[in-house]
């Protein structure tokens, strides 16, 4: 039997941050081969990780990786169970690494196909890989919840972790459209431009804005122009490219776009833990 020295077990501590008994424990059944000890803790995490897979996973991030230049851009919602773990540096690069690899590496559909893909900071590791030697360390479920893929030029935003937007947009750059992703945040619209709203909501805030009008007593010949005008405040309520934008509430966000020669197409805006994020689409005038 190898001589398993202190060193040894200290080594492969510093190497997993697993606790020292199981470090001792692997390297003995390893026959001290440092190697074959990691891949016997990464085997065991993941079998003890397995059996906790229904526990509840309420915190977590949102990771986006947007380029309007290389018309890429791509969102995830990485969950986990704590709010320290989402805070968790190496978390934060996991989320990072499956948001990038997802807008640059080849398209997928699923969680599992995400995670077979190579890890853009680990040279060597698939994204899974990198997933079970941080959950074997941590302790904590991961659910790689919700992604989102858009090839085409792209901008995005991320608020303290729980608040994602990607926008995809026709000219500009990066700056502009990271700003409008900001407001999107911020605002929430519920569409990109008037036509992408649902014509039953705009004919059900007509048809109140009609009868609130009428038991004003307002005569039926200026009922209509009175409707146009309330309407304008319902776009900008609700319509991206009719907001006044954040930054300067002077403009709207769609003549923001318009100075700096881009054209909105649509976004998705998630928030952390909701059961599926909006999703809008269509082209701002």
């Amino acid at each position: 039997m190898a001589d398993i020295t202190a060193a040894m077990v200290k080594q492969l501590r510093d190497d997993t941050q697993l606790p020292m008994m199981e470090c001792k424990k692997a390297l003995h059944e390893s026959g001290g081969d440092m190697e074959t000890a990691k891949q016997k803790l990464r085997e065991a995490g993941k079998k003890f990780m397995g059996k906790r897979q229904d526990r509840s996973t309420d915190e977590g991030r949102i990771g986006v990786y947007a380029s309007v230049g290389d018309k890429v851009g791509a969102m995830i919602e990485l969950q986990c169970e704590s709010a320290p773990v989402a805070a968790n540096e190496e978390f934060i690069q996991l989320a990072n690494d499956l948001a990038q690899q997802l807008a640059t590496g080849p398209s997928s559909k699923t969680a599992e196909e995400l995670w077979s893909q190579p890890s853009p900071s680990k040279s060597g590791s698939t994204l899974e890989e990198q997933r079970d030697e941080l959950q074997n360390k941590i302790r904590e479920v991961f659910r790689l919840a919700r992604l989102e893929r858009f090839d085409a030029a792209c901008g995005g935003f991320v608020h303290m972790a729980k608040i994602g937007v990607l926008l995809e947009v026709e000219g500009g750059n990066d700056e502009l459209a990271k700003e409008v992703s900001l407001h999107i945040a911020a605002m929430n619209p519920k569409a990109t431009s008037k036509e992408d709203l649902d014509p039953s909501e705009v004919e059900k805030e007509r048809s109140t804005l009609s009868e609130a009008a009428r038991k004003e007593g307002k005569p039926e010949n200026i009922i209509e122009k009175m409707i146009e005008g309330r309407m304008r405040n319902f776009y900008a309520e609700h319509v991206l490219s009719e907001q006044p934008f954040v930054k300067d509430e002077k403009q709207t966000v769609g003549k923001v776009a318009q100075s700096g020669g881009m054209k909105l197409v649509r976004f998705i805006r998630w928030q952390l833990g909701e059961n599926s994020g909006s999703d809008q689409a269509g082209e701002a005038a």
